[in-house]
């Protein structure tokens, strides 16, 4: 049983409620971490936090991180573009940690990923389970290899060299059907766009980033925050349009 604590605008994460939890406000006893949703409960210092039932988002950012993630703010792009919904299959690669395949699978019908790290393999299957995701298919591969699996709604690409992945995506993808590469250098994107001409079934619906500004609003006080996140990555929306 896990749980939500919330004071002073911050959040703490309770992974196991059948113990009583320390935090910098004191402890709560196990008991007060049995009461419903929206309670209030006290430390042993007097402080009251709210209580609730974490949400998908909450279990999602304590997950396990290897690599570097696709940031929130990219995959709602992802999501929105390609429109992608319960009846979508999915192929993502590479895993990484397997958080894309894990946010995506709380969408979709199916996500198929692609991993050749077992370091990244074994902590994606970590994370998989932490999160009870039962509609994901985690194997071992290199996409720029043959793919046996077809008919895929979306293909989303976090590898160094997608441009080396383009002819197997072709075969991959069903007609109409998406492919969204992610790359945190420029030159990627030119090395990428290169290869997509070569192939008339793909047509480019663009090229973006998405910056994100976090403000400060408090009182009087209203201004940006010191440290925006300026850059992640490149997002490249390709769709095919020839079978």
């Amino acid at each position: 049983m896990q749980k939500i604590l919330f004071c002073e605008g911050k959040f703490f994460y309770v992974r196991d409620a059948t113990q009583d939890y320390h935090c910098q406000f004191g402890v709560i006893r196990k008991d007060d971490l049995k009461k419903k949703d929206g309670s209030v409960v006290s430390t042993n210092t007097g402080k009251e936090l709210s209580l609730f039932t974490p949400f998908f988002s909450d279990r999602f950012r304590k997950l396990k991180r290897v690599p570097q993630l696709i940031p929130l703010k990219d995959v709602g792009l992802i999501i929105a573009e390609t429109g992608i919904g319960k009846e979508s299959v999915v192929l993502d690669a590479g895993t990484g940690a397997g958080s894309l395949s894990i946010f995506l699978s709380n969408i979709v019908k199916k996500v198929v990923t692609y991993e050749i790290r077992d370091d990244f393999r074994k902590v994606a299957e970590q994370n998989l389970k932490e999160m009870d995701i039962k509609n994901v298919a985690l194997k071992k591969g290199s996409i720029y290899e043959e793919i046996k699996d077809k008919n895929f709604d979306l293909v989303t690409l976090d590898v160094p060299e997608p441009w080396l992945a383009v002819p197997n995506l072709i075969r991959a993808l069903k007609p109409g059907g998406y492919i969204v590469a992610y790359s945190p250098q420029i030159t990627q994107v030119q090395s990428f766009m290169k290869e997509v001409i070569k192939h008339k079934e793909l047509e480019l619906i663009k090229t973006s980033e998405i910056m994100e500004r976090l403000w400060r609003v408090e009182d009087l006080i209203v201004r940006p925050k010191q440290q925006p996140i300026v850059h992640s990555g490149f997002l490249t929306f390709l769709r095919k349009v020839r079978a």
